[in-house]
């Protein structure tokens, strides 16, 4: 009897814990992770660990770099990296790119520049910033900021474009001048461009780092990564990827928060 009663009770608590957790949004996103960890622990079970450690091994190096200080380094020197070349950039694609969008003259006049340099990568340039910079900060600064310029350029400069015609013209016929339709018609309305560019960029510097802090560093999450080569670590490798995995989805995530609040004003929720 007692077994009976205690059944709708256990059925009724496992409903509202999975109705909780989907109404949070978790229940998906934490079915995904938990198969993509099974998956890669069965795919470890084929190979040796110096191909593919398991997801315990990389767990275990993480700790292990955490416990000498290695990761923590890491982490504070390339996120320093990241947000100043990101913010320097943002801050100069966006006044950029809007200008390019409702100015004509200064499309033309730019647009040959950023269509060239744009698909030239900046890996390429990693040399050249270590001879004209040096070795130090500026250099990977440089390449963070090249990378995220473009980016945030061009998504400013289809902002701008896409604005409608219509609303520009019933703002000049009430008599706005033209700062005055830039200021309360354009930016406005551009303002999911701008964060989306800016979140394309983000990612694209996480890309950057990792190969100018491999040619040229001696802390930083890229250059631990390619330090691990030189003990035969690939548990370290692993640790470090997903660390910027991690880093990058924090990010994104903060970025988002960030963009949500302080754009709230204009009617623009992400």
């Amino acid at each position: 009897m007692k077994a009976i009663s205690m059944t709708p009770n256990v059925s009724v608590s496992f409903a509202r814990l999975f109705k909780k957790l989907s109404v949070g949004g978790l229940l998906y996103p934490t079915l995904s992770i938990l198969f993509g960890l099974g998956a890669w622990q069965l795919l470890s079970l084929w190979f040796l660990p110096i191909f593919l450690p398991s997801p315990a091994l990389t767990f275990r190096a993480l700790v292990e770099l955490a416990q000498d200080g290695s990761l923590w380094q890491s982490i504070v020197a390339s996120t320093f990296r990241i947000l100043s070349g990101w913010f320097a950039g943002v801050i100069v694609g966006i006044p950029l790119g809007i200008a390019m969008g409702y100015v004509g003259v200064i499309r033309r006049l730019c647009e040959p520049y950023i269509e060239f340099f744009r698909f030239v990568p900046p890996i390429a340039f990693v040399t050249l910033a270590v001879i004209w910079l040096g070795p130090g900060e500026a250099s990977k600064i440089a390449l963070i900021f090249y990378t995220t310029v473009f980016a945030v350029t061009l998504n400013a400069i289809a902002g701008t474009i896409a604005v409608p015609e219509i609303r520009l013209r019933a703002a000049a016929a009430l008599g706005a001048s033209r700062p005055a339709i830039l200021r309360t018609v354009i930016v406005p309305s551009v303002v999911p461009h701008l964060v989306t560019g800016a979140r394309i960029a983000m990612g694209n510097s996480f890309l950057t780092i990792v190969s100018a802090e491999i040619v040229a560093a001696d802390v930083g999450l890229g250059a631990l990564i390619w330090n691990a080569r030189n003990y035969g670590r690939t548990d370290w490798v692993f640790a470090g990827i997903l660390t910027l995995g991690c880093l990058g989805f924090l990010y994104d995530r903060v970025l988002r928060a960030l963009s949500s609040a302080a754009f709230k004003r204009f009617g623009v929720n992400f």
